[in-house]
């Protein structure tokens, strides 16, 4: 349980080192939420307006989770800084910034928070975090300064060890990383293109020295769990399989938890057959020595970028009278796996169903994969003709030929040689938005995606570096929609719902967000995250850059707010030290994978004096 103080600020990425987003904090009510008003802007100053000339990302965004410990607002920037404010008036304290006098561009990247860990005399509190070029950072808490006596002058080179082509290949931490007693302990993010390069083995790192304690790998190697799931030396040198999101703790047991992606190349696995064990699983280790404990593979041989990619959420399930620690863990597929926290086994029925196969030259894709059979999907699974979207005459027109131009629209659909459409896509389902749980009303509140992707595999030139690639005349991330970015689907496009763990069941699900131009309750896109507290849900994430509150219990929304820009981020709440008062903070800068207006903004609120 959270002590007094804790239980007033926001000391971990997703609330509590578990994930679940929750906060005891009463002063903001169903009553009173609806006078929720500005405190103060943070405007960072920085705004990637170049972007990124790819057609994945446009424009780098501001994803930043805030911490807040001891009145100080701590969180990251698009460049990799970090700032620290007064968590009452927003006013600036002190920045870091890891490009200054590089000499080089300025670079910008998604970054979603940064951790933070304090001795138990309370005399050191440090900032730990990752930067897009592959380092760790230890700052002192208080004064933004790095700690000289970790790694070398506050700083560990997590590509050390690289060599050949790896030099110049991805390899960035953008999540917060996990603490644990006195280790931080981090994942990265590692190419998708091609199979060969950097490991995406996971390590813990000794917090004040920057010393190497353990590593996890999660290709398994000869001898070690799972090696055999990696038909002969598919294996070696192979990239992927890494946790690029965030992990979660279990203090108490001294477990910790890794939601691991998919193994690369992300659409063609012929040269790696076999079940490909760690990659899209959920995975247990021993937080002090990275021993396997369990683990619980979500999708056999991935070749749909299904990877594991939000936080594991520590719950409780009841049963029976008696509550049992569960671990939740939300899907791009639109499923929600609960699994027992100690052994890694379902808590609800999971069936291994045949999936179709695969056309493509060499694919062996895998015969069944896993269906929990509760909770239902959050997002559907199939399209066909009928489920077009009628929002105007003109996206009806557009989609369906669209539609009529390719083959597949379910779930489980290789992508095969010729144009293929899969149901839910890459950003579709839950995503690393991931989720918020209120143990006292025993809901999980999960935010979605209706989205499909789409391509082909085009087989490549001898000499590449693999024989097939996923594209399309939209781009290799193609989405299922129209000339405007609406969905092709029909209404909703964007979902929050709430499960209720105990029975499996969805308590009730509504529209999130709007889109401009259709007049009905659409739903929209959405990235960012929910908290709950006092039974009320705070979420931006839609594309109409408005900031929500809605009753947990029964999906109405009670406020709304205009940002700057779209909130693709997770909010945080917290009491005031000096004011007594509760704030809720979120990150609102647009950009990312939708279009929209850019801001550099961080929004608090407030309820007025009376």
């Amino acid at each position: 349980m959270l002590g007094s103080s804790a239980a007033q600020e926001w000391r971990y990425y997703g609330g509590d080192a578990g994930g679940m987003r929750f906060s005891p904090l009463t002063q903001i009510s169903r009553e009173n939420v609806n006078h929720l008003a500005r405190a103060w802007t943070y405007h960072t100053g920085e705004i990637d307006r170049e972007g990124n000339a790819t057609d994945r990302r446009r424009i780098a965004p501001f994803e930043s989770t805030s911490l807040v410990i001891d009145g100080v607002l701590y969180f990251s920037t698009p460049s990799s800084g970090v700032i620290a404010l007064d968590a009452d008036t927003g006013a600036e304290i002190w920045r870091f910034d890891p490009q200054a006098n590089s000499g080089k561009p300025r670079q910008y990247y998604q970054h979603r928070g940064v951790s933070y860990w304090r001795s138990k005399n309370g005399q050191d509190q440090r900032i730990l975090y990752g930067t897009f070029d592959g380092r760790l950072i230890a700052l002192d808490a208080k004064t933004g300064k790095p700690c000289t006596d970790f790694g070398k002058g506050g700083t560990l080179d997590l590509r050390a060890g690289l060599e050949g082509d790896q030099l110049e290949a991805l390899y960035s931490v953008t999540s917060a990383p996990a603490i644990y007693k006195d280790l931080v302990i981090t994942g990265a993010m590692v190419p998708e293109f091609p199979s060969k390069g950097p490991s995406g083995r996971v390590r813990a790192f000794d917090v004040r020295k920057g010393k190497l304690v353990w590593t996890f790998h999660t290709i398994p190697r000869p001898g070690e769990t799972g090696h055999e799931t990696w038909e002969g030396d598919a294996w070696k040198d192979r990239t992927g399989a890494n946790v690029w999101s965030t992990m979660s703790v279990d203090n108490e047991r001294g477990l910790i938890f890794l939601p691991i992606g998919s193994s690369s190349y992300d659409f063609y696995g012929a040269d790696r057959r076999g079940a490909n064990l760690f990659s899209n699983s959920l995975v247990a280790l021993n937080a002090a020595t990275g021993k396997l404990v369990w683990y619980f593979q979500m999708v056999h041989h991935d070749i749909w970028d299904y990877d594991m990619p939000a936080q594991p959420v520590l719950i409780s399930v009841t049963r029976d009278g008696k509550k049992i620690p569960a671990v939740a863990q939300v899907t791009k597929m639109g499923f929600v796996f609960v699994l027992d926290r100690l052994t890694g086994k379902p808590l609800f029925p999971v069936e291994e169903r045949p999936v179709p196969k695969s056309e493509v030259p060499g694919e062996n894709a895998w015969p069944t994969q896993p269906f929990p059979l509760k909770p239902p999907p959050l997002v559907r699974q199939a399209f066909a003709e009928q489920d077009i979207t009628d929002v105007t005459p003109e996206s009806h027109k557009y989609c369906a030929g669209f539609f009529r131009s390719m083959r597949g629209g379910s779930i489980f659909t290789p992508y095969n040689l010729d144009l293929t459409l899969v149901v839910p896509g890459t950003l579709g389902g839950g995503n690393w938005s991931g989720a918020s749980f209120d143990p006292k009303a025993g809901y999980l509140f999960v935010n979605a995606n209706e989205l499909g992707a789409i391509g082909a595999l085009e087989p490549q030139p001898n000499g590449s570096p693999e024989k097939y690639r996923r594209n399309s005349k939209q781009g290799e991330y193609a989405r299922f929609w129209d000339e405007n970015e609406w969905p092709c689907q029909k209404p909703p496009w964007g979902t929050l719902s709430a499960i209720n763990v105990n029975t499996g069941e969805i308590a009730w699900r509504v529209p999130l967000g709007t889109v401009e131009g259709v007049s009905a309750k659409t739903g929209s896109p959405n990235l960012g995250g929910t908290i709950v507290a006092n039974g009320l849900i705070f979420v931006g994430a839609t594309t109409d850059a408005k900031f929500r509150a809605f009753d947990e219990m029964t999906g109405e929304e009670l406020w709304s707010a205009d940002l700057e820009a779209s909130a693709y981020a997770t909010p945080v709440t917290y009491l005031g030290k000096k004011t007594g008062k509760q704030f809720v903070v979120i990150a609102a800068g647009g950009g990312g994978f939708f279009q929209g207006k850019r801001s550099d903004t961080l929004a608090a609120y407030v309820l007025p004096d009376k």
